[in-house]
């Protein structure tokens, strides 16, 4: 199938793509709303800033798509909810997809849709519930021709409540893996714990591009050098939320992260642009 979409999606000169996701009001979670409690006023901001893509939900995909022009940020539409990041985590766990989530995205214009693929200890149901999801979206992607982003998430065991990410380079792997067998155009995985593995969880998803989670809040320097790793191994992109919209300037690290992605800045330079904005 040819995925005339994706055109929209990566940067015609270097083939890649950052992607900002604003989904998280869809989980229902308090403590994910920090930064994008306005959303108009945040997908206003991610227009200026201009990065390759906005991941947004059904409900919330029009405040970019109505914005006239044809230069403003593709939309990425999240098409499935879960409630698997409680503290504590719900009596009962879920994952289900929207309906006619395809048809959705074909009517607001999207370049991709995204759909998990979790990994829970101890809850084989919730792997189960997203497989069928990807298969039920597989089937109308492929009749309507768009592309379908697949998110592999390894969930470490956390007695506390809510499950957080594990970063074995192996289990990432194994799940990028399965991604690709069911079907996936892209791939939006999480970064392993040494980043200079990453290569191999690139290697392993073959010709489908991998874009790389940003997951929670770490420091610019961090970011920015953990960005240039996984393009050296070989990723096509990155998927960053919180990493952006709860900075202190959306704007200056969308730019920053461009940089990296596009023109080859190195971290340092453009951690040095950046800190010039702050100053």
């Amino acid at each position: 199938m040819t995925l005339f979409r994706l055109n929209r999606l990566f940067n015609p000169t270097s083939g890649r793509a950052l992607d900002v996701a604003v989904d998280h009001g869809f989980f229902g979670e308090r403590s994910f709303l920090t930064g994008i409690e306005d959303m108009r006023s945040v997908v206003a901001t991610l227009v200026d800033a201009g990065p390759d893509a906005v991941q947004l939900t059904l409900g919330q995909a029009r405040l970019l798509q109505s914005v006239p022009g044809k230069a403003k940020p593709a939309l990425v539409l999240r098409t499935d909810v879960a409630n698997v990041y409680g503290n504590p985590l719900d009596t009962h766990v879920f994952s289900r997809h929207v309906p006619h989530a395809i048809e959705e995205a074909v009517r607001l214009d999207a370049v991709a849709v995204c759909v998990n693929l979790m990994q829970l200890p101890g809850r084989p149901e919730i792997r189960e519930a997203c497989i069928r999801s990807i298969v039920d979206l597989r089937a109308e992607a492929t009749r309507y021709g768009m592309p379908l982003m697949v998110e592999p998430l390894v969930m470490a065991d956390n007695a506390g409540g809510g499950y957080m990410v594990d970063g074995d380079v192996d289990k990432i792997m194994t799940l990028v893996r399965q991604a690709v067998e069911l079907g996936a155009d892209l791939v939006k995985a999480d970064p392993c714990d040494d980043v200079e593995e990453y290569h191999r969880v690139v290697e392993v998803a073959g010709d489908v591009p991998v874009l790389v989670r940003g997951g929670g809040r770490v420091p610019d320097a961090e970011l920015l050098e953990r960005t240039a790793a996984v393009l050296r191994a070989g990723a096509s992109g990155i998927v960053y939320g919180r990493n952006v919209v709860q900075h202190p300037d959306p704007a200056g690290i969308t730019a920053a992260l461009m940089a990296v992605l596009h023109d080859g800045t190195s971290p340092a330079e453009a951690l040095a642009r950046l800190q010039e904005r702050a100053a």
